[in-house]
């Protein structure tokens, strides 16, 4: 049994006439009547009542014609379906992104136009470290991420492009000494106690810093260690150290803290939308083109 004879089953049972469906269908009567007549030979029941005059639908036919209908409207929801997952409309897209990126307004522009755009593909959102996000692109555990620069090498397999580019900002009591002054160096760290992700939480940005004090000719004093930003901003308020971290997080508003952007012109971090080379679905492409077209429009 073919689709084709479901329809030609169907045709006939709303015309109620084999001339009729035979001009429906665009085909001659004779191979539609031997059609149908293959048909309920194959299936074993009677389905048509045939007269001169007219043509009637046996109980048997009845039944079976909700069923066809059934069978041809899921076969066409078949195609559509998968037409709109060729456009990349249709589908699950795994994005993962870092805990700072929410508070961008990139990152809103991103997912609302995203999901306006394709409201039929299933998106689903990931918080996960740098780290995380590269192993499980690799691992093919994640379509697509967003992160912060993780200054290791990348596995061959994954590539990144930049989409915003963020100063690093000082977190301070306000207390602090250096809170007096207007914008901060590297070097004004030194010998400060710093408050800082582990090592461990595979960020971006613990690298960067260490770096960025070795650049300046000192070893940063680790005084504390926080898995999550809002815990080391409240580890800053309670005299606990200083930080440093990406300059969305000073939507964090504490009032024994305050933010100070850094003098250093390497104090920045970079937003990358990171993907494996080999990923050219519709989905990841058409996800690709929003992030793009969002960043350029609020750059």
């Amino acid at each position: 049994m073919e689709l084709r004879h479901l329809r030609y089953f169907v045709a006939v049972a709303e015309e109620l006439s084999f001339t009729r469906a035979a001009e429906r269908l665009h085909i001659g009567q004779p191979p539609l009547s031997h059609q149908i007549q293959l048909l309920e030979a194959e299936i074993g029941a009677q389905l048509l009542e045939r007269s001169k005059r007219w043509v009637r639908l046996t109980e048997a036919g009845k039944l079976f014609l909700e069923d066809a209908r059934r069978v041809l409207a899921l076969s066409e929801q078949a195609i559509q379906t998968a037409r709109r997952a060729a456009r990349g409309e249709a589908g699950e897209l795994r994005v993962g992104f870092t805990f700072s990126t929410p508070l961008t307004p990139l990152f809103a522009a991103i997912i609302n136009r995203y999901r306006q755009r394709y409201p039929g593909v299933q998106l689903t959102l990931q918080e996960m470290s740098t780290i995380g996000q590269i192993e499980a692109l690799a691992a093919r555990e994640l379509d697509l991420g967003l992160v912060r620069p993780p200054e290791l090498s990348l596995p061959e397999s994954v590539e990144m492009t930049v989409l915003r580019r963020d100063p690093l900002v000082m977190v301070l009591p306000v207390a602090h000494p250096l809170a007096r002054k207007k914008s901060i160096a590297i070097s004004d760290l030194k010998g400060e106690p710093l408050v800082m992700y582990p090592e461990s939480a595979g960020t971006g940005i613990h690298p960067q810093i260490n770096r960025l004090c070795r650049e300046a000719g000192f070893k940063p004093t680790i005084a504390m260690e926080a898995g999550e930003a809002s815990t080391i901003i409240g580890l800053v308020a309670a005299g606990c150290g200083v930080s440093v971290l990406p300059s969305p997080f000073d939507t964090i508003r504490m009032s024994d803290v305050c933010y100070r952007p850094m003098a250093d012109a390497e104090a920045t971090t970079v937003l990358y939308l990171a993907k494996r080379k080999d990923a050219v679905s519709p989905l990841v492409a058409a996800f690709v083109a929003v992030a793009t077209e969002a960043a350029t429009a609020t750059a």
